[in-house]
């Protein structure tokens, strides 16, 4: 995932929506994809997760966020690279850092309460382990830890980057347990640092 010019995070198991519980799927979230840049061609307009956008359209070049927060991965089933996107227009997927057509996509619920991820050196929960409860820009620094590659999201949806300061690649994370990050992305990234998802359109 990238952080488009810090509107950009990353999510994986799907939570329900929960009455009086802490994750609430807005009712007015909604993503419009279209076949080519610019938002031409034919659309495709998406209020929830979509594991395979070909369903749809042979093709998604371009999308415009009218509300809400989503992840868009171009492959199928919410693996490979990952984008966050917030309300906002983007008219090119290369724009923001894509270099493939959008192929799945996933809404990010809302959450109200507190945050707490415990983060391992290693893979199947190893090596030296934090939990935090709050955004951490650079793990080398604060925890002498190099890389973080595996953990265990209790609450709270959370981005975690490439790169310290939150910068490079993301990948999105809900609740739930990952015995191995990078399964996430299909890549050898190095995960520096990590912070909450705070902000909903």
């Amino acid at each position: 995932i990238r952080d488009f010019a810090r509107t950009q995070y990353t999510h994986f198991p799907a939570l329900p929506p929960t009455v009086g519980g802490r994750h609430h799927y807005s009712n007015h979230s909604k993503i419009i994809f279209y076949e080519d840049r610019n938002f031409q061609g034919r659309h495709y307009e998406c209020m929830s997760d979509c594991s395979d956008m070909s369903s749809f359209l042979s093709r998604c070049h371009s999308c415009r966020v009218e509300s809400g927060c989503f992840v868009v991965y171009d492959r199928p089933n919410f693996i490979g690279n990952q984008y966050f996107l917030r309300r906002g227009e983007y008219s090119d997927y290369v724009s923001f850092g894509m270099n493939d057509s959008i192929r799945s996509c996933r809404l990010i619920p809302q959450h109200r309460g507190s945050f707490r991820v415990r983060i391992f050196e290693r893979e199947n929960f190893l090596g030296q382990s934090h939990e935090l409860a709050d955004d951490c820009d650079n793990i080398m620094d604060r925890y002498r830890m190099s890389d973080c590659q595996s953990c265990s999201v209790m609450d709270g949806h959370w981005l975690m980057y490439e790169q310290p300061h939150y910068r490079g690649r993301v990948v999105y994370l809900s609740p739930g347990e990952y015995r191995s990050i990078r399964e996430l992305v299909h890549s050898g990234i190095t995960l520096s640092s990590v912070r909450r998802i705070m902000d909903y359109c």
